[in-house]
């Protein structure tokens, strides 16, 4: 299908965002919001949020991809991503605005983009979202990293022949490299849930988000691993992944930013047999 891309503008709490659009010629009434996360423009990593949003309209979803407050070409301060729930909401309404037969959203989000689109769900309970696409979400805190470089890093180090071949020629600190796995092992094991209060409102948001969610997991992302590690054990997150309407995609080799044209295409093709069922 035939689609078009444009330049528009838009207010968030006196500053102006800037975003691209990408628009069919015959479009759904599902829209599709990119949230943008981290240090980094709506072109995305590899320009993976270009060739998404165009692959998404060319399927006849209205796409928009956009500058947070702060980033790119939207002006304003910067702010992390538990602060950008005003600046997803006024890109809702200038999707809705551009393409009035959108009446219904879907966010799209990777990394700490995932979590703050959970946390706008949590805080809005915007009746126009009816379906989130999460991929690596962000859940990050000192215990969380620790467990999954001791389980993850570690413990593959010491399977490592080239460990040994360095340890056995003095080119390894043995003490060294014993304090620093004891310390990744007090940081994993302390008791941080009371403090996590941002993975608790992403829990809420999952919990209480009455639409369905695609959840994509990157193989080769410790950011993947974290949250897996995370939401098996924490009490607020427990049984959420495993609830109906939540579909779940792994795709095997990606590494975080899904950095090979392999691995884009294959979020592009989940994303597109999951959004089929709100024909």
């Amino acid at each position: 299908m035939n689609c078009a891309e444009a330049a528009i503008h838009f207010d968030c709490e006196n500053e102006t965002l800037f975003g691209i659009l990408a628009r069919p010629e015959q479009a759904a009434d599902v829209g599709i919001v990119i949230v943008v996360g981290g240090p980094q423009t709506r072109v995305g990593s590899h320009r993976q949020f270009v060739l998404l949003s165009r692959a998404l309209a060319a399927a006849g979803y209205p796409t928009l991809r956009f500058d947070v407050r702060g980033m790119g070409d939207s002006t304003g301060d910067k702010r992390d991503f538990e602060a950008v729930t005003p600046d997803i909401a006024a890109a809702i309404d200038a999707l809705q605005t551009a393409c009035p037969g959108a009446t219904r959203i879907v966010l799209w989000g990777l990394c700490d983009a995932a979590a703050a689109a959970l946390l706008y769900c949590e805080e809005t309970r915007d009746p126009r979202i009816v379906g989130l696409c999460l991929l690596n979400p962000w859940v990050r805190s000192p215990a969380s990293l620790a467990k999954i470089q001791v389980k993850h890093y570690y413990g593959q180090r010491l399977l490592q022949a080239e460990f040994w071949r360095k340890l056995l020629t003095g080119r390894l600190n043995p003490i060294q490299s014993l304090a620093e796995l004891l310390g990744k092992l007090s940081q994993a094991t302390a008791q941080t849930e009371q403090t996590l209060g941002f993975q608790e409102r992403m829990a809420r948001g999952w919990r209480d988000f009455p639409g369905r969610v695609l959840l994509i997991l990157s193989g080769n992302d410790y950011t993947a691993k974290e949250f897996l590690e995370y939401t098996a054990s924490a009490q607020s997150w427990r049984g959420l992944l495993d609830r109906p309407k939540i579909k779940q995609a792994n795709i095997t080799a990606a590494d975080h930013t899904f950095s090979s044209q392999e691995w884009r295409n294959s979020v592009e093709n989940a994303c597109l047999d999951w959004l089929k069922q709100y024909d």
